[in-house]
């Protein structure tokens, strides 16, 4: 059994954004904001990436807490959103338990969804950052639009 962590989302889960109605809709018992730190956005195609690197920016996001009724509905379709499958070299996320901050400063344990080593190798050497941290800024090519 899976720990059933709350989600932190910083991309197109995100309230307002493409699919936060289509997998977040009626599972979500509260959304707030948070922030991860010691980690860095980068642009990817029409979606972002976290990668984990000290000292830059926290990413800004919401921290996502299903209903528990629909938790493991909701676990099982984001690993399918993010292409994540445990211990499969082609999965371009893995799926790990990190601390996010809260605006009062208080933290939570929270699963995220970062790039895997070879694919923050390749955002590494050719990537493009989000400044600040914060998706809503990417540019539109960046986001799908």
């Amino acid at each position: 059994m899976t720990d059933r962590l709350p989600f932190f989302v910083y991309g197109t889960l995100r309230p307002g954004e493409h699919n936060h109605a289509a997998f977040l809709r009626g599972r979500v018992a509260r959304e707030e904001p948070a922030w991860l730190p010691g980690a860095v956005l980068y642009e990817g195609p029409g979606y972002p990436y976290a990668v984990e690197e000290p000292g830059g920016p926290p990413i800004r996001g919401e921290l996502v807490t299903p209903h528990p009724h629909a938790y493991e509905a909701l676990l099982a379709a984001l690993d399918d959103l993010e292409e994540y499958t445990p211990a499969d070299p082609a999965s371009l996320y893995e799926r790990v338990p990190r601390a996010v901050t809260r605006p009062d400063g208080t933290t939570a344990r929270a699963w995220v969804y970062i790039a895997t080593p070879r694919v923050a190798t390749r955002l590494r050497a050719t990537g493009a950052r989000v400044a600040g941290g914060e998706w809503r800024t990417a540019s539109p090519r960046a986001r799908g639009s």
